[in-house]
Order: C-alpha cells, then sequence, then structure tokens
C-alpha cells in the first residue's frame, strides 16, 4: 500500500489491543488466568501405637489409684457425716495431721526404723535357712521321710502362741522379736520351696537327663530356674507374715516399734496417732511387697509372659 498524502494508514492491530473508537462499546482486555496459589501442607508425623501392655498398665494404675481415693474420700466423709463414731474412727485429715506432726519430731522415724531392722533381719534369716532346706527336702526323699513328722508338729502351731516361750527362753530384748519373725517366715518358705521342686515339669528333667548333666548341674540349671517363682510366692507371703508377727510382738512388750506406738496410742487415747501407726506399717508391706514382686520379675525373666 502507498503512502498517499491527507490520507491515514492505521496498522491492523488485534481487536484485543486496538484502542477504543468514539461511540463504540469498550473492549477490555481479557486477563491471563489466574493459576491458584500452592498451599505446602505440612507433613503427617506418624505417632507409633501405644503398646497394649502399656494402656493396660495405665489402666490399672488409674483403676488402683480411684480405688484409694474412694476408700480415704469415705473415711473422709464417714465421720463427718456421723455415719461413724468420730473419736473412734477419726477422718483421714486428721490422720495425716497426726501421721505429719509424729514425722515432725522424729518419733514415727525411730519406730519404723525399730521395726524394719527386725523385721528385715528376721526375714532375711529365714529364707537363708529355709530355701536351702527346702530344695533339700524337695529334691531328696530320704531326707523329707526323716523331717517330714518334725515339721508337721511345728507348721500347726502358730507363731503367736509359742510367743510367750520366745520371751522366756530368749528375753524380752532383739532376740526373742527377731527369733518370732524367723519362725513365722519360715514356714510359708519351707513348704513352697518343697513344692517347687517336687512340681518341676517332668519334660524338663527327661530333656535335661537326655543330655547326661550331672546331678549338679541339673539342679543348677533345670531345678532351681524352675523353682523360682513358686518360691517367691511363699517369700512373699512370709514378708507380709514378718510385718505383721512383729507388730504383735510388739504390742507385748517393747519400747519401740510400730507396734509399741500403736499401743502406747490406744492406751494414751491418742486415735489420730494409733490409725497413722497403722496406716505406717499399710505402706511399709506394700512397698516390702512391690520390692519382691520386682526382683522376682528379674531372676525369672527367662519365663515367657502369659498372653491374653
Amino acid at each position: 500500500m502507498s503512502l498517499a498524502s491527507g490520507s491515514s494508514t492505521r496498522l491492523d492491530t488485534p481487536k484485543e489491543l486496538s484502542a477504543p473508537t468514539t461511540g463504540t462499546a469498550p473492549v477490555s482486555i481479557e486477563e491471563p488466568a489466574t493459576v491458584p496459589p500452592l498451599t505446602l501442607s505440612r507433613p503427617r508425623i506418624l505417632r507409633p501405637p501405644v503398646p497394649p501392655r502399656v494402656l493396660r498398665a495405665v489402666l490399672t494404675g488409674i483403676t488402683k489409684s480411684v480405688a484409694i481415693l474412694a476408700l480415704l474420700l469415705a473415711w473422709e466423709l464417714a465421720p463427718r457425716f456421723g455415719l461413724v463414731d468420730g473419736t473412734f474412727l477419726p477422718p483421714f485429715s486428721e490422720v495425716a495431721q497426726a501421721w505429719w506432726e509424729l514425722v515432725a519430731n522424729g518419733q514415727l522415724a525411730d519406730n519404723a526404723q525399730a521395726s524394719l531392722v527386725r523385721s528385715f533381719s528376721g526375714f532375711a534369716i529365714a529364707v537363708g535357712v529355709s530355701v536351702p532346706l527346702g530344695l533339700l527336702i524337695g529334691w531328696y526323699r530320704p531326707v523329707a521321710d526323716l523331717l517330714n513328722p518334725l515339721l508337721q508338729v511345728f507348721l500347726n502351731t502358730a507363731a503367736l502362741a509359742l510367743l510367750p516361750v520366745f520371751v522366756l527362753l530368749l528375753g524380752i530384748g532383739e532376740t526373742s522379736k527377731i527369733s518370732i519373725v524367723v519362725y513365722a517366715c519360715a514356714w510359708p518358705i519351707l513348704l513352697n520351696t518343697i513344692s517347687a521342686v517336687r512340681t518341676v515339669d517332668p519334660t524338663l528333667l527327661r530333656l535335661a537327663k537326655s543330655m547326661d548333666l550331672s546331678a549338679p548341674r541339673l539342679f543348677q540349671k533345670v531345678i532351681l530356674p524352675a523353682s523360682v517363682p513358686t518360691i517367691f510366692t511363699g517369700i512373699r507371703l512370709a514378708g507380709a507374715v514378718s510385718i505383721v508377727v512383729l507388730v504383735a510382738a510388739e504390742m507385748i512388750g517393747a519400747k519401740a516399734g510400730l507396734g509399741y506406738l500403736i499401743n502406747a496410742s490406744q492406751y494414751n487415747f491418742a486415735i489420730p496417732q494409733m490409725y497413722a501407726g497403722i496406716v505406717t506399717i499399710s505402706v511399709i508391706g506394700v512397698a516390702f511387697n512391690q520390692l519382691l514382686v520386682a526382683v522376682e520379675k528379674r531372676l525369672s525373666a527367662w519365663r515367657v509372659p502369659a498372653t491374653g
């Protein structure tokens, strides 16, 4: 096309970019399609599942705590609402206050120490004597036939019934109290040890004998490990008996100990202090039992835990 004078030439432009003319509607410029912004999602952290054993342990702990708290709440409210006589069963808060006063003035520590020394001494002697004797009686039939009549006589004689005899023969000092604890603790340990040896799985014995193990090695590798659970059942029973019998002995003739504290508080009509001593004995018994359970689990770690 030639450029003529007076004529104007317009370059062809796209319709979208051409300038609007007079009298015509404005043409909108098309915008590019909007791209949605990218959202960065935080990666999910995969947490390992809680083992069922842990959940059962937590639920068991909560259940036990709820039961104890319910008991303490009932103990606190029953005297205050007149369900029981508050003179003979004071609220738990008063017992706790009396317990703290005994801790502050040192009476509780002194008496608890005296009782623990006697109880643990007698308990340790009973374990050291009864376990070897029970293994010997359970393993060798002639020894069992020789000692069984004598054991039956003393087994059916209560320990507290012999307390006056121990006092007459050994005096009212520490020896008689430790001796009565030894006597009371020996029987549960002895009987459970004998039963443990005699009830070892015969299959284990046959397998061990097929390997030509000597008698000492058979006893060390098979009899003793298989007897640990039943032996510890007797040891745990003896642990509870050691505290009960000792408290009873301390109530009869002693100048220190938790049994003496309980008895003296009763005579002085210091009822909250009496219950404080009883609660202390219960706590010591539970702690001692849990210690024995931990030792048993460590010594019998070879056992396959029960499922279900």
